[in-house]
């Protein structure tokens, strides 16, 4: 099994941090952080993530005070379960220097009081994320490295044989900054997991020396194991927060339509320049002028370059307008898309849907549509903002419905997809997107032997039945890396 589309150093620092995942309430979170406050008196920071949007109803964005009541004297600093919105409490803006006269960088947000003017302890999007992160102290090298090992275990445990690591601006959460560190269990013939990393471009301009460094880099690191040589885009934000750009303006707030994060025509520029160097690009694309402009900056490569076969991938495709479907196909641009992401909770039904009204909602995630279209589906979890396992998101490819069974036949049901089809986009269409279908993906003679047993036949139990599968036994180049006991 592979996973498309992973922050695999963040997720493994979550590990160990405060996990909110679940919390229905602001009391469920207060008493999750007042409890790990607690037991770990000598962290100098509070971290965690996995609150969602439906909590803070009906602004969906929460407040500095629910943290300074419980935790005043330490900072805390808490990421939204999508990793485009954060929580502050006060003592970390002090720490962070963030107040009512800090400007908001490019692309980031510091939401304020009306009133005064001061910070909420809410903040949009990755540029201002960073001027936060900056006052958080970095671990050890020591640290780091169990951080790292302890979520390649966790992959093995659930039969994940490699990972598309999607890279940070911060440092420290960052998967090409560190892979050092994969290096270094590689040398020690300690690695377990294969990776693919991203480098990730930063707007509004890309220098010739980062460019010279994304070649370096795929040259560099090229084996079995560790590979670079891809770069990813980040052309928009969230619709939840209204920062997805939208072809039209959200139903729920027709004042806005969201930003793209990159001008339009430098980025079919760098895409077309990227493209002649056979660097391989991801673009996250989540609102449909989004995935338009990703579209079209693919197509404009091609025609400038001459070039086929690329592969290069849209991460997320969340609302694509119709128009736009059967151009993956045409275009031969990877659909990576993460099934998990839909699940029909409330943060997708009373938060997702509502902003962008019923008609752009019937195209949420649309499995089925781009495939028939022909185009390529390659999945994963987008770990840490779900769980890393790849079996709830092909019960949820194949059912769109909750582990409860609602709805009923599922959210868009026309947009659910065979189990054979949601398999194959974790693990054939998985190598292909990579560029490794012909020695990964598949078990054939002479591809590696990467391959795992798991606890039930998932073509025969109950669709709602197959995200309790167990992996019993995961090979990793002809090396057992996980044994279960019931195994």
């Amino acid at each position: 099994m592979e996973s498309c589309h992973i922050h695999f150093m963040e997720g493994s620092l979550l590990l160990q941090e405060i996990f909110l995942n679940g919390a229905q309430t602001i009391q469920e979170i207060q008493q999750l952080v007042k409890s790990y406050a607690a037991t770990h008196p000598n962290e100098p920071w509070l971290l965690g993530r996995g609150w969602n949007y439906p909590v803070f109803a009906p602004s969906g964005m929460p407040d500095k005070k629910y943290l300074d009541e419980i935790v005043p004297d330490r900072p805390v600093y808490l990421d939204g379960f999508d990793g485009h919105t954060y929580w502050a409490n006060s003592k970390a803006l002090e720490l962070a220097h963030i107040n009512k006269d800090t400007p908001n960088p490019p692309g980031g947000t510091f939401l304020r009081d009306p009133k005064t003017g001061e910070p909420t302890g809410a903040i949009k999007e990755d540029p201002a994320d960073a001027i936060i992160r900056r006052a958080i102290p970095e671990p050890s090298h020591a640290q780091k490295l169990k951080t790292l090992q302890a979520g390649i275990e966790l992959a093995n445990q659930l039969g994940i044989t490699r990972v598309h690591g999607l890279s940070e601006i911060d440092a420290l959460r960052d998967d090409l900054h560190n892979i050092d560190l994969i290096q270094e269990l590689q040398r020690e013939g300690k690695l377990t997991l294969r990776f693919y990393i991203a480098h990730r471009l930063n707007p509004p301009e890309v220098g010739k020396q980062e460019l010279e460094q994304i070649v370096q880099e795929r040259d560099r690191y090229h084996d079995d194991w560790i590979a670079a040589g891809a770069v990813k885009f980040f052309m928009d934000g969230v619709i939840e927060t209204h920062t997805a750009a939208m072809l039209a303006p959200y139903t729920d707030d027709p004042s806005l339509s969201g930003d793209l994060l990159w001008d339009p025509e430098r980025y079919k520029q760098l895409v077309a320049e990227l493209d002649k160097n056979r660097i391989q690009i991801f673009t996250h694309a989540i609102g449909d002028r989004a995935i338009r402009t990703a579209l079209d900056g693919y197509e404009y490569a091609a025609q400038v370059n001459g070039t086929t076969d690329r592969r290069h991938r849209i991460e997320h495709i969340e609302d694509v307008s119709a128009a736009d479907i059967p151009r993956f196909g045409k275009l031969g641009v990877i659909a990576s898309m993460q099934p998990l992401h839909a699940y029909p909770d409330n943060d997708t039904l009373k938060s997702w849907a509502p902003n962008i009204g019923p008609e752009r909602a019937q195209r949420g995630w649309a499995w089925h549509s781009i495939q028939a279209a022909g185009g390529v589906l390659a999945f994963g979890s987008d770990w840490p903002v779900v769980t890393l396992s790849p079996w709830a998101g092909i019960q949820n490819a194949v059912t769109r419905e909750t582990t409860e069974g609602e709805p009923k036949g599922g959210w868009i049901p026309s947009e659910r997809i065979t189990l054979a089809d949601a398999i194959r986009g974790y693990t054939l269409n998985a190598a292909f997107a990579g560029h490794r279908e012909k020695t990964e993906g598949s078990l054939e003679p002479g591809k590696l032997a990467d391959l795992i047993v798991i606890s039930q036949d998932i073509f025969k139990v109950d669709p709602r039945e197959i995200g309790k599968s167990k992996v019993l036994l995961t090979v990793v180049g002809g090396r057992v890396v996980y044994k279960s006991a019931a195994f």
